[in-house]
């Protein structure tokens, strides 16, 4: 027998279900009859059906014929909704929201053949108004439904035609959309046809069709569009960068989520893009708010696409065929566009054909192919667009580059690059350097430091490399360059380059500049090694065009040389440079040396050779350089000279050491410089010269000895310049100076005999024997078996004038006080009232001569006169002859 309390609980639920169940029915009778009433009363629509099945237990709500509008459609506040539902199946329909908050919620829904056009509620501030949105559900099915959503401004966002839809999580609002996403969801399935969307004022984007295929998404045919024209789109939009055309035949993909501002989806491809850039010259505001958008890409793959960007005056800036990029594992997020490279991945490559390029220049690219792991271009070429433009221009072609790489990567932010090598293959062309100079600071942020590049090399290359008009000639250039090391330089900015070895190697090898043209036959330059052969340095010019063309006195060489050596170390890339070479030899130079007197004086100073090695900036040392069996010419001309003189030195030899620019710690500073060699192709001359580069009072000392000189040998050099004449010999001249800036002095020994001068007519060049004869009387033609050394001092020095205008003062003071024995200016002096003597002879003749005539017109007188006696006529003619003899004696001709 039942207790009496459970007979109680049986009888109250069943009493309880039953209320449930009348209620149920009685809901279910409401609705059909009342509820399209309530909702036209107490909500914003009108909604009509056929048929409608109520569970007032589970919420589940079961329609047919349905038929939805608006009460209001001018009411933005609102979504809107009109059109026709065959079927609606909701689950768990919140009835109590529905009449109290006059909100719908439920958590699935599923319409058959919706035929709907829906109107965005406008966006609401969500610091005013926190109200809930009057519809929501989590998951959606659609059958075979037509739709089309519009803005509250009743422009059209988003058509669709034959939708099959699955949506799970979805959220639709206006909010959304303006983050560039109308919809979020977590899974989905959706197949639909003539898809339009418009998600703002300048684009609209069409979808011919779209498939999903066990969770493979499939889109035809999508083209992206501007509603206005690139002109329009400048002036409506100025700050704006960039207007966008583009068409893609067709899009695959799977696995797409959309949530929380992220985008993820898994093997998106694009098959044969075809995209068109404008791009303007507006400056973009800058962006206040960080980007809150993530983007998520297990593999991202570009087939056969077509690029081009345009210029803002629509010319092309880039263009690029048959373009092919695979990505692995993108991610873009917050952290990442802070980058240098905004994406992070874990693998990509990319290629493409017929890339052309144009900004100052046309570069144009046959194919184009990069990995994280090498690159490889092919068939460039590079031509100059704008001449005159002040950059630095291009016109070459390229056979190949070639580069694998070590390392590529982002740390911290920075890109760590690490190159295992680079080839260049067949590079001919023309290098011009610019004129302009950047004013903006290397900014290198987003790097990480060393960049290295293991091994560089180029080949069988011609290249011209050409600045200022004076080009650069490479012929048949190879090169190799290994382990290079890239370093910001700390203070001011730049790069800072540390090479580990290198060696080049060119033919006809060619620098041009305004009056030279100086050719190598072979160079070969490597780290620890140079070597030129066949150098030759020829002027372009002729002397007399040199002269016309130098605003002041200036050398014009003729320089060649059968080899140049140089062995040793240096580093002339990084920010410590440094030369120092243990041995450099030039073998068989023939250097020509002519200066012409007829331009201007050069005003500057000109520094002695120790000052001059103190300028050079970077640590410089030579152990030993060797001049070998040479021949060095010197000519000079004057306006008064009647053609250049000429002294010349064979057999030359130097040797010069310790060569230094005075800032390599721990070598000497002390410059010795031995000279042997033979002048005037006749006698020995030997020289020791020396100075010390530490010196701040730039002393030096210069001492040397010549033998056996014909003095006809000098003929060629005095003639021009003296008018004079000499012969006999110099048997031995010594000379020891010692000298600084302000002059040079010491001891002078000459031995000599037969020496004997001729004065010149200085345009006929006619010897003047009388003058000729009273030099002669003056100087010393022997100078005797043991003659004394004369003491050259107070030679004062002219700053504008060379080292060796100095030293020759010195010579010429120590020649007039041995070879002629006295002073020349007083020697000129002396000829010169030696000449005034005789004029005042042939006066004093003129004179007598004209006295005697009129002694003897007397003499007649006196003759033929009767009134004198005899005794008084001899006395008158005594008298008469004591008239023309009794002058004034001249002191000078007595």
């Amino acid at each position: 027998m039942k207790k009496p309390w459970v007979r109680k609980l049986l009888i109250g639920l069943g009493i309880f279900f039953g209320l449930i169940l009348i209620a149920n029915l009685a809901i279910n009778i409401w609705l059909k009859t009342q509820l399209p009433d309530y909702i036209k009363k107490n909500t914003d629509y009108q909604i009509s059906y056929k048929s409608l099945g109520v569970d007032l237990g589970t919420g589940n709500i079961f329609a047919t014929g349905i038929t939805v509008n608006n009460k209001n459609p001018q009411n933005v506040n609102v979504m809107g909704f009109q059109g026709t539902i065959d079927t609606l199946k909701v689950s768990r329909f919140g009835i109590y929201d529905a009449v109290f908050n006059k909100t719908i919620s439920t958590s699935d829904i599923y319409l058959a053949k919706p035929n709907l056009n829906i109107v965005l509620a406008k966006p609401k501030d969500k610091k005013k108004d926190k109200k809930t949105n009057p519809v929501s559900f989590e998951n959606i099915r659609i059958n075979n439904g037509t739709i089309q959503v519009f803005k509250h401004t009743k422009q059209k966002l988003l058509g669709v035609n034959d939708l099959d839809l699955m949506v799970e999580n979805l959220q639709l609002t206006e909010d959304t959309v303006e983050n560039k996403l109308p919809v979020t969801f977590d899974h989905y399935s959706i197949k639909g046809k003539d898809i339009f969307f418009q998600p703002d004022e300048i684009y609209t984007l069409k979808v011919q069709k779209i498939t999903t295929a066990n969770g493979q998404v499939s889109v035809n045919n999508l083209h992206l569009a501007p509603i206005i024209d690139f002109d329009n789109f400048k002036k409506t939009y100025p700050k704006k960068k960039q207007l966008i055309t583009a068409s893609i035949q067709k899009i695959d993909f799977r696995d797409v989520v959309l949530k929380d501002n992220t985008v993820s989806l898994t093997n998106a491809s694009f098959q044969n893009p075809n995209i068109l850039i404008y791009t303007t010259d507006a400056i973009p505001d800058k962006v206040k708010k960080p980007l809150n958008f993530e983007l998520n890409l297990g593999n991202f793959k570009l087939n056969n696409a077509l690029i081009q960007v345009n210029k803002p005056d629509g010319n092309k800036m880039l263009f690029a065929k048959d373009v092919n990029l695979n990505i692995k594992n993108i991610e873009f997020n917050k952290e990442t566009s802070a980058e240098m490279i905004p994406l992070r991945y874990k693998d990509f490559s990319f290629s493409g054909k017929d890339i052309q390029f144009s900004n100052h220049q046309d570069m144009n690219i046959g194919t184009f192919s990069l990995s994280p792991k090498k690159g490889d271009i092919r068939n460039i070429s590079v031509i100059p667009k704008q001449v005159g433009s002040g950059k630095t221009t291009m016109n070459l072609t390229a056979n190949q580059i070639v580069f694998n790489i070590n390392k590529w990567e982002i740390v911290d932010k920075k890109l760590n690059l690490d190159v295992k090598d680079v080839l260049v293959n067949q590079v001919n062309g023309t290098v011009t350097a610019g004129t302009i100079k950047s004013t903006k600071k290397s900014n290198f942020n987003g790097i990480q430091f060393p960049v290295l590049v293991r091994n560089v090399t180029l080949k069988n290359s011609n290249l011209t490399y050409d600045s200022k008009n004076q080009p650069l000639q490479f012929q048949n250039l190879n090169a190799t360059i290994k382990d290079i090391e890239l370093t910001e330089k700390p203070k001011n900015g730049g790069l800072a380059v540390k090479v580990k070895d290198y060696n080049l190697t060119t033919r006809n090898f060619a620098y041009r500049t305004k009056f030279y043209n100086m050719t190598v036959a072979a160079l070969s330059v490597g780290k620890n090694k140079i070597k030129l052969d066949q150098f030759a340095m020829k002027p372009l010019v002729s002397r007399a065009q040199f002269i016309r063309m130098i605003p002041v006195e200036s050398d014009l060489y003729d320089l060649k040389a059968n080899q140049v050596n140089v062995v040793g170390e240096w580093d002339f890339f990084s920010d410590n440079q440094f030369l120092h070479a243990t041995n450099v030899s030039v073998l068989s130079a023939n250097a020509n040396i002519f200066r012409s007197k007829i331009p201007a004086d050069d005003p500057k100073e000109k520094l002695l050779y120790s000052r001059l090695l103190r300028t050079i900036k970077l640590p410089m040392f030579i152990d030993q350089l060797q001049l070998k069996n040479s021949v060095l010419e010197y000519e000079e001309d004057t306006p008064k000279s009647s053609g250049p003189g000429k002294l010349t030195f064979t057999n030359f030899n130097m040797n010069v050491k310790n060569l230094n620019s005075a800032k390599m710690k721990g070598k000497p500073t002390q410059v010795d410089i031995k000279i042997n060699c033979t002048f005037m192709e006749t006698s020995l001359l030997s020289v020791n010269w020396g100075f010390n580069t530490a010196d701040q009072s730039d002393r030096f000392t210069i001492a040397g000895k010549l033998n056996n000189i014909p003095a006809v040998a000098l003929n060629a050099f005095v003639v021009p310049y003296m008018s004079v004449t000499a012969t006999g010999t110099i048997q031995e001249m010594l000379f020891n100076f010692k000298g600084n800036p302000k002059g040079i002095g010491g001891t002078f020994n000459i031995k000599h005999k037969d020496l004997k001068v001729s004065i010149l007519d200085k345009d006929s060049k006619k010897k003047k024997g009388v003058l000729s004869a009273v030099v002669n009387i003056f100087v010393k033609s022997d100078s005797g078996k043991f003659p004394e050394s004369v003491v050259v001092e107070d030679v004062e020095r002219d700053p504008t004038k060379s080292f060796f205008n100095l030293f020759w003062k010195g010579i010429e003071d120590g020649l007039k006080k041995t070879l002629i024995g006295i002073d020349v200016d007083k020697t000129k002096k002396t000829v010169e009232k030696t000449k005034e003597a005789v004029r005042d002879v042939k006066t004093t003749v003129n004179e007598a001569k004209a006295s005697v005539k009129e002694a003897e017109k007397d003499i007649s007188k006196a003759v033929s006169s009767d009134q004198k006696s005899p005794a008084e006529k001899p006395k008158e003619k005594k008298g008469i002859f004591r008239k023309v003899f009794n002058k004034k004696e001249n002191p000078e001709t007595k």
